[in-house]
């Protein structure tokens, strides 16, 4: 799910075991990430996990922090996360996308070793890649909201007009 010229590499946290059984991100009935991609603008459609593949032809990209499926993130080792940042500076360095956008805010702190990281835009960045910390758009993120969700991901959307 990677190419040139991406302008979002959205980052999961790790596949859960619906998706690792399916081989598509956030395929859990219930994830909220597609339908939030959609309302907030960044595809002219509700793209189903299946259509996972199309993604690149609208400037984006999937991965995952940490490939290992588990059922529950909580799952992971605080080691997997580091290995997992890691790997996303390699891949970020060799596809220098406009953006890493990771959802899941615990994830980034502890892959990237920066405890006081909140949703929104982070001061880091990866070589000229800008970062983003996304809210987690699992069903189980009673937090945050649908609509908040969208909302994080349009103010993203946005910034990449300017």
């Amino acid at each position: 799910m990677l190419g040139p010229s991406l302008d979002v590499l959205f980052c999961g946290i790790n596949p859960g075991l619906y998706s690792a059984a399916t081989g598509r991100h956030f395929a859990r009935p219930g994830n909220r990430f597609w339908p939030a991609l959609h309302l907030s603008g960044f595809t002219p459609r509700l793209l189903d996990p299946s259509e996972q593949a199309e993604l690149p032809s609208y400037g984006l990209g999937i991965t995952n922090v940490v490939p290992r499926a588990t059922a529950q993130a909580a799952e992971l080792t605080p080691e997997e996360f580091r290995a997992g940042g890691e790997r996303l500076v390699r891949l970020v360095t060799e596809i220098r996308p406009r953006v890493l956008a990771v959802a899941g805010v615990t994830a980034y702190r502890t892959a990237f070793g920066d405890p006081k990281a909140a949703v929104g835009p982070q001061d880091a960045a990866i070589g000229g890649t800008a970062v983003w910390v996304l809210p987690n758009p699992s069903g189980l993120n009673a937090h945050w909201p649908l609509d908040r969700i969208v909302g994080e991901l349009r103010r993203l959307r946005e910034s990449l007009r300017g």
